[in-house]
Order: C-alpha cells, then sequence, then structure tokens
C-alpha cells in the first residue's frame, strides 16, 4: 500500500508541476453535456486546470501536452455522491474496532481508495461517513495536490440514535458498550432534537461539506433494529434545519418507506439507498425536489457476504429482504420523475467496482443509457451545488474528463473501460504507469 501511494504522490508532483501546462486532449468522439448529442473528432484544450477551448478535429498548439484519445470517447468525470474512503470491502465490522484500524491508519486507507475511485472514473465523490479527522485529512490532502484523487466532499460521522445505524456500541456486550460512550467514541449519537442540533453545530465547525442522518436502520447493523425510521419527524426536522442554517446540504441513509417519506418531508437534500420506496414517498421526493440515490453497488456487495460468516443471523436476513427489490426503488423514482444522481455506496462493494454503477442504472433500474449517464455526470454536481465547477467539459469549467473505450450514451458499460483520467486538470495516475 505504500509503495502505491509514494508512487502516485511522485506522479502527482509531476503532474502538479505541469498544472499550469497547456493539454491538447484530442478525442474520437467528444461528449461535452451527457443530454446532448456527441461531437465527433475534436480536442479539448486546457490550460491552468480549466477547459479554455474545444476544436473541431485534432489540432496541437505550439508547446501543448498532446494526449492521444483519438480512438476513445472522451467524456466528463463521473461523480459518485455516496462513498466510504476509509474502509475497505470485505472487512467485518468488528474489524474497526481492533488497533490496525486507527485513524492514521484510516487516513492512508481513503488515500488509497481515492486514487482507485479517481482510476475508475470518477472526478468528484461524496465520502458519507467516516472518522470525520480522516476524511478531512484525505480530501484536504488531495485537494493539495499531495496524493492523486477525485475532488472530495465529506460528511464525517453520521448521526444516529442509540442502537441505530451509526452507533458504533451497537452489538458490543454492555461492558464494551458503555467503554465506548464513557469515552465519547460515539460523537454524533443523539437524541431529541436540541442535542441532535447541537451535534451539527460541531460537525460543521470541524469543516464537513454536508450533513448525513441515518433515518431508518441499516442492512449492516450487527444487532436487530429493522429498516425503518428511527429517529423522530422532530429531530429530522431540526436536523436538516440546523445543517442548512450552516450552510451544509444534508443526506438520509434511508430504506423503509416511512423513513424516506419522514427525511423528504423534513427537507432532506437527497435520500440514500431508496430500497423500499413507495409510491408516497416518490411524489413527495418529486414535489420536495429531492435527490435519490440507489447505490445499487452496495447489493451486489453484500450478496457476496451471504454464508461467509462476516455477518450476524439480522443482517444476514435484512440482506435477503433487500435483495428481493434490488433496482425497484430506483426504477420507481425515475418513472416518476424524481431526481437521480448516482451513489455506490463503496466500500460495500470495491471501490475499483463503483462504474459499473452505470450498467446496474440500466439493467436494475431501468434507465436508459443517457439518463443513466446524464445521473453519473450532471446529477451529483447539482445536488452539491457544483454544476459551474464540473459535471460537463463547457469553457471555462475545471477539466474533469475521463477517456474510455466505446460510447456510453448507448453502452453503459463504456465507463467501465477507462484509459485516460484528468481531475481538475491534473492527469490521474493510472495503473501500470
Amino acid at each position: 500500500m505504500l509503495k502505491t501511494l509514494l508512487a502516485g504522490a511522485a506522479a502527482l508532483a509531476v503532474a502538479g508541476a505541469a498544472h499550469a501546462e497547456t493539454y491538447a486532449i484530442q478525442a474520437g468522439r467528444l461528449i461535452v453535456d451527457a443530454a446532448q448529442p456527441a461531437r465527433g473528432n475534436s480536442t479539448v484544450l486546457v490550460d491552468n486546470g480549466r477547459i479554455v477551448r474545444i476544436d473541431n478535429g485534432f489540432t496541437a498548439p505550439e508547446g501543448a501536452i498532446v494526449v492521444d484519445e483519438r480512438s476513445r470517447t472522451v467524456l466528463p468525470g463521473m461523480t459518485d455522491v455516496h462513498v466510504h474512503l476509509t474502509q475497505t470491502s470485505g472487512t467485518p465490522w468488528y474489524s474497526y474496532f481492533t488497533q490496525k484500524y486507527s485513524t492514521p491508519y484510516g487516513t492512508t486507507l481513503g488515500l488509497t481508495h481515492a486514487l482507485e475511485m479517481a482510476r475508475a472514473g470518477f472526478t468528484t465523490v461524496r465520502d458519507l461517513g467516516g472518522d470525520t479527522s480522516s476524511v478531512i485529512a484525505v480530501r484536504d490532502a488531495v485537494a493539495e495536490g499531495r496524493f492523486p484523487g477525485p475532488r472530495i466532499k465529506v460528511s464525517g460521522e453520521p448521526l444516529s440514535i442509540i442502537g441505530g445505524h451509526a452507533d458504533a456500541a451497537t452489538g458490543l456486550p454492555p461492558e464494551l458498550a458503555d467503554a465506548i460512550n464513557e469515552a465519547h467514541l460515539n460523537p454524533s449519537v443523539c437524541t431529541g432534537v436540541e442535542e441532535c442540533q447541537k451535534v451539527v453545530r460541531k460537525l460543521a465547525a470541524a469543516g464537513v461539506d454536508v450533513i448525513k442522518v441515518m433515518a431508518t436502520g441499516g442492512v449492516l447493523d450487527p444487532g436487530a433494529m429493522g429498516l425503518e425510521q428511527h429517529f423522530t419527524d422532530a429531530e429530522l426536522k431540526g436536523i436538516v434545519d440546523m445543517a442548512h442554517a450552516m450552510h451544509l446540504k444534508t443526506a438520509a441513509h434511508a430504506h423503509g418507506a416511512r423513513g424516506i417519506l419522514a427525511a423528504t418531508n423534513a427537507g432532506i437534500d437527497s435520500i440514500e439507498h431508496g430500497t423500499f420506496l413507495d409510491e408516497a414517498g416518490a411524489r413527495a421526493m418529486k414535489a420536495h425536489g429531492t435527490y435519490y440515490s440507489a447505490t445499487l453497488m452496495a447489493f451486489s456487495g453484500v450478496s457476496g457476504m451471504l454464508g461467509t460468516g462476516k455477518m450476524t443471523p439480522a443482517m444476514e436476513a435484512k440482506t435477503r429482504e433487500t435483495l428481493g427489490v434490488w433496482g425497484k426503488g430506483l426504477n420507481l423514482a425515475y418513472r416518476t420523475g424524481v431526481k437521480i444522481a448516482l451513489g455506490t455506496d463503496s466500500a460495500v462493494a470495491a471501490h475499483t467496482l463503483a462504474n459499473k454503477e452505470v450498467e446496474l442504472m440500466v439493467t436494475k433500474g431501468g434507465m436508459t443509457p443517457r439518463d443513466a449517464l446524464i445521473a453519473a455526470t450532471k446529477g451529483g454536481p447539482d445536488l452539491m451545488n457544483l454544476s459551474n465547477e464540473t459535471g460537463t467539459l463547457d469553457v471555462g469549467k475545471a477539466a474533469d474528463l475521463i477517456a474510455v473505450d466505446g460510447d456510453p450514451l448507448v453502452d453503459p458499460t463504456a465507463v467501465q473501460r477507462v484509459g485516460y483520467v484528468m481531475a481538475q486538470g491534473r492527469p490521474i495516475p493510472m495503473k501500470g504507469q
């Protein structure tokens, strides 16, 4: 791992030194905006990390670094609005209580997975749940150009009820649970409007970009609490109101229909998972302008854990329940006209596989390839108020782009064949380079 990080840092140092250079990225097919027709042979000119011009045909201004992608499709980099950079796929929940998974070690994991996400074609990601200091360190180190990776936004520790999805003491013997609580290792577990708003203020002060709340139980809860609503309506509204007062967006982990509806009515900005979304919830999301992030790859990830001994019986039961409706919530949201952004919930499945989400949005969620690509490139930036910066290859925006084999407007698997990535004007070192 250290060797990979050092090699990536060295490559980025070279890229960072050339950040003010001019790049001429030659594309055989160019998708400036996934909602618009593609262009033919084109050249994207990048200077100081920004798109400054798009030429017809293949051009190479004097002194420009030529990037030959004439056999590929160049398109905007994708955005994943739901990842966990400081966690690793396949690691049992209880492993994170061991000495190995310290805060510094979690930071190294985050830097490693950030590079994996970039190599998979994601130039922006949103981390929705990790040790606050670790994810902020990862975000800032990548932003400063110290390590290669995508643009990163973070929530820090999600808010949870006692015994809820982010309560670290859940499922532990009483003496261990008491020790965790006495050591204040559950800083985002709260009860009542005032206490929960205090947690929001503390997270805002720490410098997070978004507030995440566990509005319902979770599939990977080690306890037996269900997938329905956890926080009260008043608590949810208090959390959302305080976050918005702090100028922060909000995201709700929500599986059950009642929890989805309650979070939506409280003014939440995005519903994550939305597994058992029903007609009432879909209509409410449409009316409120709430975004939906289906995280279909997570279902793939948890299905592979069945029968391995890494899940409790309660976790296995919830996994089988959710697999029975895999993709149905997304299909309902799509047909209802709810706004959709791509999210994967990596590391439930490996970060390296995150680009398979687009294919699942088509095969499981019933979206067209074009609409899935729109959600993958434009949905996240719109949700996070980043549309002026990324999501399309318009002149003036950050040079967030990827080159893939095939045409992702008709083939959703094309984004799984990534050959080149530039994030905020910095070329990402690809595997083998």
